[in-house]
């Protein structure tokens, strides 16, 4: 038999409006029943609907999360990071995977909207702007994770993905590498880092070779396809600049089922410093972001709109930061 309120409410002996006011801790009410309905509930292993309870006005203190791949080690990580801050706020977090495909994410838009759930963090590469303007319309508190819409007043946490990718590109040219290819996804930071490869070339008078650049998808498989592509081109690049650590991953285990020496014969750098670039033999030199900082403060900035409505939304831009380890080194002359 399916536990109501009706249930809780005869077992009890009361009203239904008396164990609704328990629920709530609304209205006035003894000592005694309040004792004894909650008795009443504890015995019945009842638990009351949050969904009845955001019908009230109360909120559900549920946010919603839609990432693109929880298995990448960076949404793993930041992932982690808002459920552990939004749990010590007594939030619970919903968490969908959307593969980057606009059906998935109207699907779970929908499915979270039915759980009445207070906000939502939209990370990377959310393709359906339409869908989010559906939001705005709606007043559902919203705040973008490591992508922009500049169009729409959305608060936002992002990486400077255009200084990160002249970090990167600064650190293999200061090395003496000129030959160097790029495997990048095909999403907001991907072309900015893209960009910043490009304008780094030019900057230190290297023309680009359009050859030397890949766009596939976050994963060590698509790095390794494509690093072994880059690594049997005619002029084999010296460097790579793989834009997540997941690709550079890839590119090194292509490399060594080439017999290619890291750092010795190739230099390779990722983006990202999720915990993988610590396992890495050799250790992975790659550009970092303040994971755990960044989600942090978009739960607070979801927070700041759930509890207030503040009409006004920050943007926030971190700056990321070299971390030199074992798997670049000069170019040998």
């Amino acid at each position: 038999m399916k536990l109501t309120i009706y249930t809780v409410a005869q077992e009890a002996g009361v009203s239904i409006a008396t164990v609704s006011k328990v629920i709530n801790n609304t209205g006035r009410i003894s000592e005694k029943t309040r004792q004894k309905v909650l008795k009443t509930m504890e015995r019945l292993n009842y638990h009351p609907s949050t969904v009845a309870s955001a019908l009230t006005g109360k909120g559900t203190k549920n946010i919603g999360l839609l990432v693109p791949d929880v298995a990448n080690p960076f949404f793993a990580e930041i992932t982690r990071s808002i459920e552990d801050y939004s749990n010590s706020l007594d939030y619970g977090v919903m968490i969908c995977s959307t593969d980057n495909k606009s059906e998935r994410e109207r699907k779970y838009v929908s499915l979270l909207l039915r759980q009445k759930i207070d906000g939502i963090i939209l990370a990377s590469n959310f393709q359906n702007e339409e869908l989010i303007q559906e939001l705005l319309d709606k007043k559902v508190p919203i705040v973008l994770l490591a992508q922009e819409v500049p169009s729409m007043s959305i608060a936002s946490v992002t990486i400077d993905d255009f200084k990160g990718g002249s970090i990167a590109m600064q650190h293999l040219l200061s090395l003496g590498h000129r030959n160097i290819g790029i495997i990048t996804e095909n999403n907001r930071s991907g072309k900015k880092r893209l960009h910043a490869y490009r304008q780094m070339l030019e900057e230190y008078g290297v023309e680009v070779d359009e050859s030397y650049i890949m766009k596939c998808e976050a994963s060590i498989s698509d790095g390794a396809y494509y690093g072994e592509k880059l690594l049997r081109h005619p002029s084999r690049p010296t460097a790579i600049f793989a834009c997540n650590d997941m690709i550079a991953l890839g590119v090194m285990t292509a490399a060594r089922n080439a017999g290619i020496s890291i750092p010795d014969e190739l230099s390779v750098i990722g983006f990202d410093n999720t915990i993988m670039s610590t396992v890495t033999v050799p250790l992975l030199t790659t550009v970092s972001q303040p994971i755990r900082e960044m989600g942090r403060k978009t739960v607070q900035l979801l927070m700041e709109d759930i509890e207030k409505g503040d009409a006004f939304k920050q943007s926030i831009l971190y700056s990321p930061e070299l971390v030199v380890r074992q798997s670049t080194a000069l170019q040998k002359q």
